[in-house]
């Protein structure tokens, strides 16, 4: 790699070879694995309220029974960065996961289909109390957590950067970008480590309440709020072997969904339970409730929304060009 490689291009490149050797292992590896119909559906998520439509389904039992004898095999992850190389070593069959992580795994070759929307907006940039950070102007000079590198929220956040004329310190610019888990933000913030964070709900929603500001809402992040936060994608060979699984999970899927919007009430008291089982944290359930104020619970895909979204790959230094997305969205 040339030593003259600005930080944008190196970073996509890492990346693209990190994750192309590590799906070329995994093809070698599991040749014809789905030849016969699976027994076990390996599902991947987050333990946040961005993934609700999984946390329902978990909580309630509707995926197991959807699946029949098949088992379920639920793994939660802390980033779409871990669940896409987890994907792309060939151990995850069907995954909740952010826009920005499923774009790049579509940008470099992995067999994977998007088929549903799960919710939109749901993430928030909020301020440590004394860190004196009142704008995204301010946060010159200062350090941000994200999930991950390279997941929705650092591309988001890099975003953000640009438009105030601000970069990271490894693209040059003086804002500092780490990773941590949402979950660790409050102990973060609490430990001085970070000044600021950009994380999906209920973990900003949570920090408010211990008296941190929410500089950038769930509306200023990034198109007025309308943007998806997560998505289902699914392993092409996974679907093409179990068609039929594939149809049952949707339709769990959709249940959660609508179970989200229609029963607000049990809703919360379902995703916190499942919460508090991933976690080992109970929500407050106000807390809860402002959170879910800010995130929207939809099957549906925005094609706009994700091109979109492709160009911030790039524009992030994520990927070198924009990948056509309509052939991995499911008809």
């Amino acid at each position: 790699m040339s030593p003259s490689m600005n930080p944008r291009t190196r970073r996509a490149s890492v990346a693209a070879l990190g994750v192309t050797l590590t799906l070329a292992a995994a093809l070698t590896l599991i040749p014809g694995a789905q030849a016969q119909p699976a027994t076990t559906v390996r599902l991947g998520f987050f333990p946040n309220l961005t993934h609700a439509p999984a946390l329902i389904g978990l909580q309630r039992g509707t995926f197991q029974k959807a699946f029949g004898s098949a088992k379920l095999d639920a793994r939660q992850f802390v980033s779409g960065t871990t669940l896409t190389e987890a994907f792309a070593a060939g151990q995850i069959d069907i995954a909740y996961v952010g826009p920005g992580p499923a774009i790049s795994a579509a940008g470099r070759g992995m067999p994977v289909q998007f088929i549903a929307g799960a919710s939109e907006a749901g993430a928030v940039l909020v301020a440590r109390k004394d860190s004196g950070i009142t704008s995204y102007k301010e946060l010159a000079g200062k350090t941000v957590a994200v999930p991950s590198l390279g997941n929705t929220q650092d591309i988001s956040l890099r975003h953000i950067l640009g438009e105030q004329g601000l970069k990271s310190t490894a693209d040059g610019g003086n804002v500092t970008i780490v990773p941590i888990p949402p979950s660790d933000t409050p102990a973060a913030f609490a430990g001085k480590r970070a000044d600021a964070a950009l994380v999906p709900e209920p973990w900003g929603a949570v920090l408010e309440a211990q008296g941190n500001k929410v500089v950038g809402s769930e509306k200023t992040v990034w198109r007025n709020g309308k943007y998806p936060t997560t998505i289902v994608i699914v392993n092409t060979k996974f679907a093409q072997a179990n068609p039929a699984l594939v149809t049952a999970f949707l339709k769990a899927h959709t249940d959660a969904v609508a179970f989200l919007t229609k029963n607000p009430a049990a809703a919360q008291t379902a995703v916190n339970a499942q919460l508090e089982k991933l976690t080992g944290e109970k929500v407050d359930l106000r807390v809860l409730q402002r959170a879910l104020s800010r995130t929207r619970f939809t099957t549906a895909l925005d094609l706009d929304a994700l091109k979109d979204y492709a160009a911030l790959n790039v524009e992030a230094g994520y990927a070198r060009t924009a990948p056509d997305l309509a052939p991995f969205v499911r008809k």
